[in-house]
Parts: C-alpha cells; structure tokens; sequence
C-alpha cells in the first residue's frame, strides 16, 4: 500500500489505492471538513454530496471532552478510541485525513494530530485536501459507505503534547516552551481571528510572549504545503527556533495543528497544542495577560 507512515501523501497515491479498492480495514478514509460560521457551510452536508469514494465523515464538534464548555476538546482515550472504532478505524489501519476547505487544509491537522497523540502514528494528510483532488481530475460521489464496526485502543503516550491553561501561564514566567499563534493575519497589523470564530463578547488578541505564524502562511497558493526548506525558512523569518520546545494555540485548538505538523516536516516532532487556545485564555487569563490590541509589527 506504499509509505503508511508518511506525514502526506498525493492525491495520485490515494486514488491509485481507491481504484485498486484497496478502502477498507487497513485503509480509511476520513472527511473532517469543519468550517466557521463566517463562512457559511456545512461540512456534513456536504460530505453528503460529493467526497472521496469509500471515506467517513469525522466531526469535530462531536468527538470531544463533553464535560468541557470550550470548543474541541480533546475528548478522553475511551471516547476517541469509540467515536473512530465506529468509522471502521482499527489499530492495524493507515488513516488518510482531508478537508474540503478552500485552503487546501484546515482542520484535518487537528485530526492528524488527535491520532498520534492516541498512540496511532499510522496516519497522513491528503496533501491539498479536496481541493487539489478535484483539480488533479480525480472522482468525487455522494455514495454512502458505511464501515464495520473495529476495534481501537487508544492511549496518552504523549502527555506533554497538549498544554493546559496552567501549563500556559506558568510559561510567561518560566518561559518554558514557545507559544505559536497561528490564527493571527500576515502583514502589518497582528490580531486573532477569534471575534468571528468563537461566541459574542470575545475579542480578537494574543497570548503574552506569542509569535505570530498565520496557519495558510504553511500553504502555497494551491493549498499544498510548502517544501521543507521553505517551511524552515518560515519558522525562522517568524523567530520561531525549531530546536527548542514549540506550543501552538489558535481560536480553539485547530489550526494550531498546522505548526506541529510543519514541525515533523522539519525534522522537530512533538510540538505541543494549547488545546483550550484562545477561547479559554480570553476567558480564564487575569487582564493583565490577554493582549488584546492591535500590535503593530514594524
């Protein structure tokens, strides 16, 4: 079935695996298109009308900590290893993620991500997403596939993965880790995406301390990521050092994701996702810590 463990892999390698109907137990599909409201679609919806043939549909908004008022928690090992045993995932299979985004990528880096930190390594992201598989020509359908129920266990080997509000601000004294903001605009100004993403009443800001790497800045213009030398040119004209220790937080925990997988691109694996991300900082941070004007990057 070729490289299961690569971090990405071509629409060509995929469709050379669907029509040799190789969908199945060892291999899975998964849509995990997500959008914010500003953008006014539906991912369900329409993962209903047209996906990559033999896929399931991984929700974001349903496969989380219930217990927790944030967005996109990190459910416990129980409930994540029940939510993708019922997409057909079992430990034994090589998990291709997408979405269906104009960016090429958006949330299935949050997906690839909730996979390795549940002990399964053997998952990749379809590099450009369905974007780039509709251009390249191959086949979409708005069949159904159910999948049989698998078996997966899922365990926290990597605790230090994930970083808690806590472990966020101790860091501002300690200095610890590097946060990375990656919901943030390129250009002159530095604001969060948040105001439109969250809920009413939660302004746009950073973290104390954050550097600024918006998560489309991983992306070429056909929403395919960007070489391994351009990305390290990336991590450094944005002073983010790769040999030492990296967090990334966005409005929810989501695109933070990017940056951990453009780290294991570059050869620094392990970099951490503040799982409550903005959302909760904004709401838990003492004023002092929620930096909530323009910055000015001159």
């Amino acid at each position: 079935m070729g490289a299961p463990s690569q971090v990405l892999v071509s629409a060509k390698w995929l469709s050379d695996m669907v029509k040799r109907n190789l969908v199945g137990p060892r291999l899975r599909i998964l849509d995990t298109s997500w959008y914010l409201p500003m953008m006014k679609r539906d991912g369900r919806k329409e993962f209903a009308q047209a996906h990559i043939a033999g896929a399931s549909f991984f929700d974001i908004d349903e496969c989380v900590d219930p217990a927790s008022k944030f967005d996109h928690t990190l459910p416990s090992p129980d409930i994540f290893a029940d939510y993708v045993g019922n997409l057909g995932v079992g430990n034994n299979s090589h998990v291709v993620v997408y979405d269906a985004s104009d960016f090429g990528s958006f949330t299935c880096t949050r997906v690839w991500w909730m996979f390795r930190f549940f002990g399964h390594s053997n998952v990749s992201v379809l590099n450009g997403g369905l974007r780039n598989w509709v251009r390249e020509g191959h086949p979409v359908t708005a069949a159904h596939s159910r999948q049989e129920w698998a078996r997966f266990t899922a365990t926290r080997n990597h605790p230090s993965w994930v970083k808690s509000f806590e472990d966020v601000t101790r860091n501002i004294r300690e200095q610890e880790f590097q946060v990375v903001d990656l919901c943030g605009s390129s250009g002159v100004v530095w604001r969060s995406h948040t105001d439109a993403l969250l809920s009413p009443g939660v302004q746009s800001g950073h973290i104390p301390g954050s550097k600024c790497m918006p998560f489309f800045g991983f992306l070429d213009d056909e929403g395919m990521f960007l070489s391994t030398e351009k990305l390290k040119q990336f991590f450094e004209m944005s002073q983010v050092d790769l040999k030492k220790p990296l967090c990334g937080s966005c409005g929810s925990g989501v695109t933070a994701c990017h940056m951990v997988l453009a780290a294991h691109l570059c050869g620094a694996p392990g970099a951490s996702v503040y799982d409550g991300s903005w959302y909760e900082w904004f709401t838990k941070a003492p004023p002092e810590h929620v930096v909530s004007q323009v910055k000015s990057q001159l």
